[in-house]
């Protein structure tokens, strides 16, 4: 892998410089600031890759990653971390769908089996055609937020049981 040589114009240097002594930024772009600082070949003090490894704690493959950025990029994009793409949405079954999941695991199960398992309705899901696929995970988020109970008269897992009194008297 070539090494990419970052070279800081004057304007460059004393703004990393302010940045650092600042401190009133994220520790990435504080490290990365730190990183093209060291790095910088314009000065006779530049610091090979070791060098800046151990006096940031750092690894080196961020410092490789952070001279090509700069050198491809710009400083801008060697500082600031790459936007991320958008996470799905945590629950991926809704509607009708989870509906038809709340009435499946309602139901009897499978012959053979005494109660559903979170493997079970998922594969019963995709049997029937509600969905392509579905992990247990999503099967158990979609029931975990749920608050019917089969088992209960009150909602919730756990069942209320009387507490005796304290008082130490005994019914008769």
């Amino acid at each position: 892998m070539d090494k990419y040589r970052v070279t800081l114009t004057a304007e460059e240097r004393t703004n990393l410089e302010q940045l650092v002594s600042r401190g009133k930024a994220a520790a990435r772009k504080l490290t990365h600031a730190r990183i093209l600082l060291l790095a910088d070949d314009s000065r006779a003090d530049a610091h090979a890759d070791a060098e800046i490894v151990a006096a940031l704690s750092s690894s080196p493959r961020t410092i490789a990653r952070v001279r090509r950025r700069f050198v491809t990029e710009g400083i801008e994009a060697a500082l600031d971390p790459r936007p991320r793409p958008a996470r799905p949405e945590k629950i991926k079954i809704k509607g009708d769908v989870e509906q038809k999941l709340i009435e499946l695991a309602c139901t009897d199960p499978p012959r053979g089996r005494c109660h559903w398992t979170l493997r079970l309705l998922a594969d019963e899901m995709v049997v029937l055609g509600l969905v392509d696929t579905i992990s247990t995970e999503t099967v158990r988020l979609a029931l975990k937020k749920t608050t019917s109970s089969r088992g209960s008269s009150s909602a919730g897992a756990s069942r209320r049981t009387r507490t005796p009194s304290s008082s130490g008297a005994w019914r008769m």
